[in-house]
């Protein structure tokens, strides 16, 4: 197969969010809100578990409460920040500022970082004319993500479910990257992390690849050795 259309998920494919620690870290440092690191690690550990982090560790409990936002969450932004502060308010911070500078700073490039192989990837796919698009399940904008790292540039179409008001696998949102790609599916591989989301670009047509996810330390060449190019 010739490849004329290559779609990228976001979070753990190109991307991957900052450890729960060093968000925790920068929202409080940017408050001024000094905690003794017994108490640092403890707000860690429940943040973990609660799940609070998006694109972080997946929560070992939903509440009841948020169960509607949290099955909603990609399909809209409001019910992500609802599903995602609801979370973190389940842990007792110091500070009720916290829950939303909390979600905030994930939306902020500097809470993630490229895979080391991401631009060569996309740089290459550029060079031999194939187009290239980002097919996310996400609540936020995250093109400025991109444009602050230098990659929007290599990316010809954005399509997010909270834009969409659907969300993968629903082969409705990688039909609609194919079409502004200008791409039929059967000439388009999805590249993902997760074997249900992603995989939905299997029902289209679409050659699906995966990626482990992993911290960005331990996946140097991952996205190359699919060959792409």
């Amino acid at each position: 197969m010739k490849i004329k259309g290559v779609l990228f998920d976001f979070s753990g494919t190109l991307f991957r969010i900052e450890s729960v620690d060093a968000w925790l870290r920068a929202v409080l440092g940017a408050r001024g809100t000094a905690v003794e690191q017994a108490d640092f690690e403890r707000y860690a550990a429940q943040l973990t578990a609660a799940g609070a982090l998006p694109g972080g560790p997946h929560p070992e409990r939903i509440p009841p409460s948020l169960a509607a936002a949290w099955d909603a969450r990609d399909r809209s932004a409001p019910l992500h920040r609802e599903a995602y502060t609801g979370l973190a308010r389940e842990v007792a911070l110091p500070d009720p500022g916290l829950y939303d500078e909390l979600y905030d700073r994930h939306m902020s490039p500097a809470a993630w970082q490229p895979y080391p192989d991401a631009e060569e990837v996309l740089r290459g796919l550029r060079r031999n004319g194939t187009a290239v698009g980002v097919v996310s399940n996400i609540g936020w904008d995250l093109r400025p993500v991109f444009r602050a790292h230098g990659l929007d540039e290599l990316v010809d179409a954005y399509v997010l479910s909270y834009e969409h008001g659907i969300n993968k696998p629903d082969p409705r949102l990688f039909r609609t990257a194919c079409t502004l790609l200008e791409c039929d599916p059967e000439e388009v591989v999805m590249v993902g992390d997760d074997r249900h989301a992603d995989g939905g670009a299997a029902a289209l047509g679409c050659e699906v690849r995966f990626v482990d996810h992993l911290p960005v330390a331990e996946r140097p060449a991952g996205l190359r050795a699919l060959g792409l190019r």
